[in-house]
């Protein structure tokens, strides 16, 4: 089975560290997280990534300059925003985006 991997930017720490705890905790996610988005593209550009979270606290301009990004040098890497809900609801989201992409 595919191992799916993560890269996940938040600007609040304590909730960055919940969604790698989370993510991780699944068998085949492999998540990183960055608080600081030029470190975060640094690490991008040097590895595949399937699936990027962007968590709370982002400024605008930097969740769509980041996205633009990500897009430009892996365009079939998938973007979702998660801000919260618990991790019944962040499987769903990711779950579900990878269904609609046919990729689980």
């Amino acid at each position: 089975m595919k191992t799916f991997e993560f890269l996940i930017l938040g600007k609040n720490q304590p909730i960055l560290e919940i969604l790698l705890r989370l993510v991780n905790a699944y068998e085949n996610w492999n998540a990183i997280g960055f608080s600081d988005e030029k470190q975060a593209q640094e690490y991008f550009l040097n590895n595949k990534i399937d699936i990027i979270l962007l968590s709370s606290a982002i400024e605008e301009h930097v969740e769509k300059d980041f996205t633009a990004f990500c897009l430009k040098h892996q365009p079939d890497v998938e973007v979702i925003e998660h801000f919260g809900g618990g991790s019944g609801l962040l499987k769903s989201e990711i779950e579900h985006r990878l269904y609609l992409k046919g990729k689980v």
